[in-house]
């Protein structure tokens, strides 16, 4: 090769490594990465959120309240996910009880207080809450009422119990709704 030959092929090659590496992010620019992993907006919530490294006490949780086939289904869905964090919140007798068989039904009402029956973006949650006039009321598919808010630009969700969530991942597409990772567990009222 001659010179004139070389210098061609480092610009093709440099061209080609510069097309990988701007598609590259630009896919996980319209899906954050979520627990480590990459969420793919088409797969479901439950297919998505089994890769998480930061959701694996709620997938558990979900399994094992019988939710699975529920949020694999066709939603749409808004789920709002707490992390491991959020649930290592709760003691660990607590958690284990609510875990345990005879308490399937209190947990899929907490779970299901997680969840909304429609696909809601954080910039439409972000609307409805300024089109109230700073609080917005939030009906899940748990009966649950949660009251949305603005705290600068994240969004807050506050439970029947006055437990305070704050959105710290939003807008994770699914293929049959969105994710919002939050940093609390959200209760009903007791």
């Amino acid at each position: 090769m001659n010179t004139e030959e070389i210098m061609i092929h480092l610009k093709s090659t440099l061209l080609a490594t510069a097309i990988v590496a701007v598609s590259a992010p630009a896919f996980a620019a319209d899906n954050p990465m979520v627990g480590g992993a990459a969420m793919y907006p088409d797969k479901t919530i439950v297919e998505n959120a089994v890769n998480s490294a930061d959701h694996e006490t709620l997938v558990a949780a979900v399994k094992q309240a019988g939710l699975v086939d529920t949020l694999n289904g066709e939603g749409p869905f808004t789920v709002f996910a707490p992390t491991d964090a959020a649930f290592d919140m709760i003691s660990d007798e607590s958690l284990s009880q609510l875990m345990m068989d005879e308490n399937k039904a209190q947990l899929a009402k907490i779970l299901t207080c997680h969840v909304v029956a429609t696909s809601a973006m954080s910039d439409a949650i972000a609307g409805m809450i300024a089109d109230d006039g700073g609080m917005h009321p939030v009906p899940t598919v748990g009966g649950c009422t949660l009251q949305a808010k603005m705290d600068g630009e994240k969004i807050t969700l506050t439970d029947e119990q006055g437990r305070t969530a704050t959105v710290t991942i939003a807008d994770v597409k699914q293929s049959n709704g969105v994710i919002h990772v939050i940093d609390r567990v959200l209760l009903p009222a007791m």
